[in-house]
């Protein structure tokens, strides 16, 4: 089975093409927080919101992720290490789901002609310049980690700078057309305000 998905994963290019990630200094802190070990598991809980607003927010996104994702429990499992990855790197979640949209189409095993891995469509030479030789950017956290933090690592030199920041991560800075793509899932796919959701419900 593993070969199967493996070479499917292998001719099937994720959506968004740009360059290769470059490698831009990191700070000993954050190069730290790549080191430590990082499984496979999924996260089993939230970090900033209250039981009653998980449970909203993850019904939210489950929903809207249902066909990407059929199986409810893996679904549930993937956003909420989503939403625990992402909120740690001070980034929103949803953004994250927007970048993983465009990047892989949800495919854990997506590699880009680039040799991009994973969900976020990691390069491997971030594994031998910042993290540690056992780290498979197949993985599930692990791949959310390395995502999460080389974008944050992106907005932190632009200053807070999304558009720059997106195109730095894509490897294609300065060019419109891969920020609008992440923008454009997050309008259209990805926007949360929990007051109406909540009001759905």
């Amino acid at each position: 089975m593993w070969k199967i998905i493996y070479f499917i994963a292998l001719f099937a290019p994720p959506i968004a093409q740009g360059g290769p990630q470059m490698y831009e200094p990191m700070s000993a802190s954050t190069r730290t927080v790549l080191q430590k070990a990082v499984s496979d598991q999924a996260i089993s809980h939230f970090i900033t919101l209250s039981e009653a607003e998980s449970k909203v927010w993850l019904a939210a996104m489950s929903t809207r992720l249902a066909k990407r994702i059929p199986d409810q429990e893996e679904r549930e499992e993937f956003l909420t290490t989503v939403h625990y990855e992402a909120t740690r790197a001070g980034l929103d979640p949803q953004l994250v789901l927007s970048i993983i949209q465009v990047e892989s189409g949800f495919r854990k095993y997506a590699i880009s002609t680039a040799g991009a891995r994973g969900y976020m469509q990691v390069m491997p030479f971030w594994v031998d310049t910042i993290g540690s030789k056992e780290h498979n950017l197949f993985h599930l956290r692990v791949n959310l980690r390395y995502g999460c933090t080389i974008l944050r690592h992106y907005l932190d030199i632009e200053k807070g700078d999304y558009f720059r920041a997106l195109g730095r991560y894509n490897g294609s800075l300065g060019q419109a057309t891969y920020p609008e793509l992440v923008f454009n899932a997050w309008r259209k796919n990805w926007h949360y305000t929990d007051s109406q959701e909540i009001a759905r419900n």
